[in-house]
């Protein structure tokens, strides 16, 4: 089975674009929190030189190393970082992640922004692997949507994939999903299908049905993905014996009103996918803290 294109496809980890990512990203956030200066950190004497450690204060999945480094290497080369857990590990609370050590100046300017995104990141992945695990045994994967938070969807969408679940397109120029306001306006089902086909952008084409006659029109019209929006278990079980019925001629994806208690239920169901967006945009933000001592 195939997903939607992958973060990977576009930023593999390591590659010069990934890391052109994160720095854009981190520097964005530095911009953004030091503005003209950092006026505290004036307090502190210039040369102090302190270590520190970075803590989980409750269980979860880290992701954002990769971010955390570079906050700290853009405000300053010198410090220096040792990682006592690696990138997609459960930790538990009070679990040590990381010893910094450096200028005082450079580590406090830097802490925010890097535990904004490594609570951030690690919320997500964390999330993610909670589904992931909820469907262990299944046929079916998790993916994530396009409600992410503003100018985090690609970290985001990398988080998901560390987490162990999959991407959805990642973003409108990544894919074509055709919603019901887009058939709405093109006027039916037959009628936007055909006009994605004619397209022919060389990305993926799903369209999303609200219904079982929704779903025979679609595999009618030639619809090789498609979106199953708020299906019951029971419906889904039906659309996929009608999928079958055509030959398993698409790829079905569950979405809507999946919540961990559900989820299991809708994976042994038989579709292929289910895409959920709290994953993204209904996290909480992974409890860390950071102490410094001279």
């Amino acid at each position: 089975m195939t997903t939607m294109t992958l973060f990977n496809n576009y930023y593999p980890y390591g590659s010069k674009a990934f890391h052109l990512l994160v720095q854009s990203q981190v520097d964005s956030a530095l911009k953004e929190d030091i503005g003209t200066g950092d006026l505290t950190v004036q307090l502190v004497p210039a040369m102090q030189v302190v270590s520190a450690t970075i803590i989980a204060r409750e269980s979860a999945v880290i992701c954002g190393i990769d971010w955390v480094n570079t906050c700290f290497k853009l405000i300053d080369a010198k410090v220096s970082i040792d990682w006592m857990v690696t990138e997609g590990e459960r930790v538990q609370p009070d679990q040590v992640l990381c010893k910094i050590q450096g200028l005082a100046r450079s580590i406090l300017t830097a802490e925010r922004c890097a535990l904004n995104f490594l609570q951030t990141l690690s919320a997500t992945a964390t999330a993610t692997r909670q589904y992931v695990d909820a469907i262990a045994g299944s046929n079916a994967q998790i993916l994530d949507t396009r409600k992410t938070i503003p100018n985090l969807r690609l970290a985001q969408k990398y988080a998901v994939t560390v987490g162990g679940g999959h991407n959805q397109r990642l973003a409108l120029y990544d894919g074509i999903l055709i919603k019901e306001n887009h058939i709405a306006a093109a006027g039916s089902i037959s009628a936007v299908m055909q006009a994605a086909l004619i397209l022919n952008a060389g990305k993926p084409i799903q369209i999303e049905v609200e219904n079982l006659d929704e779903l025979k029109q679609a595999l009618d019209a030639g619809a090789t993905s498609i979106l199953l929006d708020n299906f019951s278990p029971d419906l889904l079980r039906n659309a996929v014996e009608i999928n079958v019925a055509n030959g398993k001629k698409a790829v079905l994806e569950a979405s809507g009103g999946i919540t961990l208690k559900n989820v299991r239920e809708i994976a042994l169901t038989g579709i292929d996918r289910i895409s959920i967006g709290a994953i993204t945009k209904n996290i909480q933000a992974i409890d860390l803290s950071m102490r410094v001592k001279i």
